[in-house]
């Protein structure tokens, strides 16, 4: 068992950090607002933020189960579980691709064009009051640093040897 004396002291060899832990920040942000997302869709729609984000991807049509997951930034694991839940709420169907046997293409039902239009009010209401929470003159600010670094120095996730998986939501 550690004492208090015994973390005090592995505190202070700990190294100082130089920087914010944007690492950290991020991930807690990102967790707590997508847990918010899901919450708000699966109350008013039953649907998962992940249903939605493949609904709303799959909406032009004629895009296959691979090109939607790559969109949704899927495992293909994922993606298939996540359209068999969508055919079941008969939110979306896999229909054969007139150009590859082997493909099969996401077609979103009329059911799921209204789940997507409601869905995304949800969402947006979700967004506005996230952003809501800063000054007014700090939200622009935000969001176009953010979409900056997303579109450009966070774009893409650099050759690891270890790959990072992305976290798993607890189920309960």
């Amino acid at each position: 068992m550690t004492t208090a004396q015994d973390q005090a002291q592995a505190q202070a060899q700990a190294p100082t950090s130089t920087a914010p832990d944007l690492t950290g920040l991020l991930q807690h942000a990102a967790h707590v607002l997508t847990t918010q997302t899901t919450a708000a869709l699966g109350g008013e729609l039953d649907i998962s933020s992940r249903g939605f984000c493949v609904l709303a991807h799959a909406m032009p049509g004629g895009l296959t189960q691979a090109q939607v997951a790559e969109q949704s930034r899927l495992d293909k694991t994922t993606m298939v579980v996540t359209v068999d839940e969508l055919e079941k709420a008969g939110l979306a169907e896999r229909v054969p691709s007139p150009t590859d046997r082997r493909a099969r293409i996401i077609r979103v039902t009329e059911a799921g064009r209204k789940a997507v239009a409601a869905g995304q009010e949800i969402v947006d209401h979700v967004h506005n009051d996230v952003l809501g929470a800063l000054p007014e003159d700090e939200r622009k600010a935000f969001t176009s640093a953010l979409t900056r670094l997303v579109g450009g120095h966070l774009a893409e996730p650099v050759e690891c040897e270890r790959p990072v998986r992305r976290p798993r939501q607890a189920r309960k």
